[in-house]
């Protein structure tokens, strides 16, 4: 990834700096369960660090790893844009900021119980994990729409989603399936 054209035309990596301050704004605008939409819009159609290709290889990855997903590919980017010290920055500036905000609102919310103000406070994080789920669905069709584009992932992409989203099976026992199930196909596909 180093040293490639990017879409704003430079032939140069991001600095460190700018990895940093990227992650924090990512971390600071992408609260909650919508990461992944400010993780893309800012990687990807901002700054034209990746393209979605690479972002969906990231990602993908990230989901495989263990530990958070948003933070694995917050590592993976910074790692691709700047080898090891990459990694380190966009890790600190996606994780130190909404670490400080989470204490901050942690601390008021039990500041707050028995209080009055204390079941608007409850609605407003409600409200919250709405917007969250919104962002994400938002990404995935985005995505799915610009990368999907043959029968075969589609369907994949269908069995996955139905399978947790609304039958409830375990993540674990989908993915034990439908991975390699993916990639015989992919392979299949390819030898013709």
């Amino acid at each position: 990834m180093r040293n490639r054209e990017t879409a704003g035309g430079s032939s140069t990596s991001p600095t460190l700096t700018q990895v940093f301050w990227g992650f924090v704004t990512i971390g600071l605008m992408g609260f909650g369960g919508g990461l992944t939409a400010s993780v893309r819009r800012e990687v990807v159609s901002r700054r034209g660090w990746l393209d979605d290709r690479q972002f969906l290889s990231g990602y993908a990855l990230s989901q495989l790893v263990p530990g958070a997903t948003n933070v694995n590919l917050a590592v993976f980017i910074g790692s691709q844009l700047r080898g090891l010290s990459g990694a380190l920055v966009a890790f600190a500036g996606l994780t130190a900021p909404p670490l400080v905000i989470m204490l901050s609102i942690g601390a008021l919310y039990f500041h707050m119980q028995g209080n009055v103000g204390s079941a608007w406070f409850s609605l407003a994080l409600t409200g919250m994990g709405a917007v969250a789920v919104g962002l994400n669905l938002g990404t995935g069709i985005r995505l799915a729409r610009r990368n999907i584009r043959r029968l075969v992932p589609f369907a994949i992409m269908t069995v996955v989603a139905l399978s947790i989203g609304v039958f409830g099976l375990p993540l674990l026992y989908v993915l034990a399936v439908m991975m390699p199930l993916s990639l015989l196909l992919a392979w299949l596909s390819r030898q013709r």
